[in-house]
């Protein structure tokens, strides 16, 4: 009979890089999120001054209802992102699906001019659009055309980088799946608008949400290009909060800030809910929330 020798366990030195790495991403994410913790944190101030802190209370966010601007910004800003997501997804889908399964010689410059608009920096798409905008205004001589209203321009203009992001997802989930069931339902005499409705889209729905969910809250913060291409009576809310902290700010902002921030949060946790509900990892829903 052998005996078994017992190997001494060697306890782990621990790693200085491993160590330093962490330090490191902990300060970056203290970095990023303190001044959201301050906002929040401020929205509950009992004093009339955002920046200063008397103590605590929640009487901002019941005289948040009682400013007229303030939930007619809201309202304009719930309206914009919900139209701006509408274009960008149809946009988006349509361009993912014909990069999966119809490439081509196109390919590569569609792709060029999709990461372009990705790495353009905001403020030369907001002065190309205001340009844009007054050309085509003044054909109409009566004022009356499809991009003098503030509205639609901001629909169209928001919808511009939100379009390229939901063409990447939607690649990207579409690119891992095999053809050949699109390819079975068409020898079996389904149409092509049949093929899409009733196997392409479904297989790329929550591709399709995700992206949607994704553009809604890049509306939601949009303030570069809303400040440029809004008009009266169709700014924004960070337009607005834009232009109320150059003065004494009061703390209903903070509050309505807060308000669009949990917004935010909640769509973000809705996509990776969805994605994770649809059968993807961790590492699979990261890559189609890039694109990769």
């Amino acid at each position: 009979m052998t005996a078994t020798v017992a190997v001494p366990h060697r306890r782990r030195r621990p790693d200085g890089v491993r160590i330093a790495l962490t330090v490191f991403s902990t300060l970056v994410f203290v970095f990023l999120f303190l001044p959201i913790v301050f906002v929040i944190a401020h929205s509950f101030t009992d004093s009339n001054a955002w920046l200063v802190w008397d103590g605590f209370s929640t009487r901002w966010y019941g005289r948040l209802f009682d400013n007229e601007n303030l939930k007619q910004v809201i309202r304009n800003s719930l309206k914009v992102a919900f139209f701006s997501t509408i274009i960008a997804t149809v946009l988006g889908t349509l361009a993912g699906v014909a990069l999966a399964r119809r490439p081509g010689k196109w390919t590569t410059p569609f792709l060029v001019i999709v990461f372009l608009i990705l790495v353009t920096p905001e403020i030369v798409d907001a002065i190309g659009f205001l340009i844009w905008f007054v050309e085509i205004g003044s054909v109409f001589s009566d004022g009356i055309g499809p991009f003098t209203g503030g509205e639609v321009r901001l629909w169209v203009g928001q919808s511009l980088f939100s379009s390229a992001v939901v063409t990447l997802i939607v690649r990207a989930r579409l690119a891992g799946f095999d053809e050949s069931l699109e390819e079975a339902a068409a020898d079996l005499g389904a149409t092509p608008a049949r093929v899409f409705r009733q196997i392409t889209l479904p297989l790329i729905f929550p591709a399709v949400l995700a992206g949607a969910l994704l553009a809604f809250t890049f509306s939601l913060d949009n303030t570069i290009i809303a400040s440029f291409v809004s008009i009266s009576g169709s700014s924004t809310l960070p337009v607005y909060i834009f232009s109320s902290v150059r003065s004494v700010p009061k703390p209903d902002i903070g509050a309505a800030a807060t308000l669009m921030f949990a917004l935010t949060i909640v769509a973000l946790a809705l996509v990776a809910l969805v994605l994770r509900r649809s059968g993807e990892s961790t590492e699979q829903v990261a890559a189609t929330l890039t694109g990769g």
